[in-house]
């Protein structure tokens, strides 16, 4: 049995960056990936043959990656900073535009400030509860973010229902909870969406994700790690072995760049309690055009560039988590949209930018996967209405829609509301949560004669 410093199980980006690592201290590096292709979550594709678009699959902004690894292992993609933060239209017609350079409110500078000093703590041994709140040095900064519900935070700093709401999804996105769930989950996801690099700004990668995990990859494999995909691990025992089919090898340290359930797994114990689950879909378009608003103040390519916010209220957020608790698809589905294209159009390519295509991304809020489950190709449509009764219409060249993992194949022709109309659409929807699960290769590609019409507001 070949024997290594390190192995380390899951190829995605973290696994990457410590296979780097590693491998530069001049450690023996073994990756096994038990996918087709290293990036974990942080891949692009071209998800419809004879298309020359690449979107990113899964996870799609940068921000928790600190510049310094960037710069240690001379990865040299380009990190776009959006000049939108978001666009959130108002039931009157009008919206609220907040650009990236926009003065902070009380909110942003309070969650600013314990940005600055919290971030580097991730890159270093993990503190105790009472060195990091030191590290804060801001005793009520500390008890809103990390004591009390963040609900209370946000009554206390927005008095706008619908400026609660857009604040709460930093909350939400990536896992399934209120603004005053007890558990303080919504507070973790919340901290990590808004300390990246001790700003809180989400960058776009030129080139999409998979350019970012590809240079990782190079990275880890100049310093002479050993990657290998199509190796799904079996086992891992804690003094040094892992096993998998037809093979194996012992190692120093085995790091797990897995989720807690599958680690738990492959070492034979019980599953963490509660088992992770998907709360948040995820649809990839590619338009003709992008839609236009009702809002004549705000031009569309700047408010597609930023976050563009439907149904998300705090109140309305609010009313989707109890249906959803229910048991019930939320009748008004929270969710966000944003542009890749606009700030990066290297992911398209030049005959469609010619064109004047864009890609549009849609996260519908508050679905979990148990309520799809067992659910028909109709009422998978029904939970990616976003808005009734639009005024206008743009077509959609092509439509990546939704597929959990281990999903059938949703072919059935899907009408629901307009205003966004594709004649041909490949199938592959996937929960995102805050415990990652990978998909399997279950993608559905639909007939030519599919028509899906999301109600996005035009």
């Amino acid at each position: 049995m070949a024997h290594y410093d390190a192995v380390i199980v899951g190829g995605g980006h973290n696994g990457l960056v410590a296979a780097a690592y590693l491998a530069r201290a001049g450690r023996s590096v073994l990756v096994l990936e038990r996918r087709g292709r290293l990036g974990g979550a942080a891949v692009s594709e071209c998800p419809w043959p004879g298309v020359d678009a690449r979107l990113s699959r899964y996870s799609y902004l940068v921000s928790l990656l600190p510049a310094f690894v960037a710069a240690d292992l001379g990865v040299s993609v380009e990190l776009r900073r959006r000049a939108i933060a978001s666009y959130t239209p108002r039931p009157d017609g009008g919206g609220r535009l907040v650009r990236s350079g926009d003065p902070p409110n009380a909110l942003s500078a309070l969650t600013g400030r314990v940005a600055r000093r919290v971030f580097g703590t991730l890159t270093r041994p993990l503190p105790t509860k009472a060195q990091l709140r030191a590290a804060v040095a801001d005793d009520a900064a500390w008890e809103a973010l990390c004591e009390r519900p963040l609900g209370e935070l946000l009554d206390a700093t927005l008095a706008d229902d619908l400026e609660r709401g857009v604040a709460l999804t930093d909350g939400l996105i990536g896992t399934f909870a209120t603004a005053h769930e007890p558990s303080l989950r919504q507070n973790r996801c919340f901290l990590y969406h808004v300390i990246g690099n001790g700003t809180g700004h989400w960058d776009v990668p030129v080139g999409g994700m998979g350019a970012l995990t590809a240079a990782l990859a190079g990275a880890a494999a100049a310093a002479g790690a050993e990657l290998r995909c199509d190796v799904e691990v079996t086992g891992i025992d804690p003094g040094g072995e892992v096993r998998w089919e037809g093979g194996g090898a012992s190692a120093g340290h085995v790091l797990a760049n897995v989720a807690p359930a599958v680690l738990a797994r492959l070492l034979g114990e019980p599953p963490p309690e509660p088992a992770p689950e998907g709360a948040q879909l995820k649809l990839n378009l590619l338009l003709s055009r992008l839609p236009r608003l009702r809002d004549a103040a705000v031009d569309p390519r700047e408010a597609f560039a930023g976050t563009f916010h439907v149904n998300e209220s705090a109140s309305q957020l609010a009313t989707a988590y109890e249906e959803a608790a229910a048991g019930r698809i939320p009748s008004v589905p929270p969710c966000e949209l944003y542009c890749h294209s606009l700030t990066d159009p290297t992911i398209l390519g030049p005959e469609l930018r010619a064109a004047g295509a864009q890609t549009l991304t849609c996260f519908v809020l508050h679905m979990p996967a148990r309520l799809l489950a067992n659910a028909s190709a109709a009422v998978v449509a029904s939970a990616i209405v976003v808005t009734p009764a639009p005024e206008t219409t743009t077509s959609v060249m092509r439509a990546l829609s939704s597929s959990r993992p281990g999903s059938a194949r949703c072919s059935q022709a899907i009408r629901v509301p307009p205003t966004i109309t594709a004649r041909t659409a490949a199938a592959a929807m996937y929960h995102h949560s805050d415990s990652w699960r990978k998909p399997t290769a279950s993608e559905g590609v639909a007939p030519p004669s599919l028509v899906v019409r999301f109600g996005v507001p035009t």
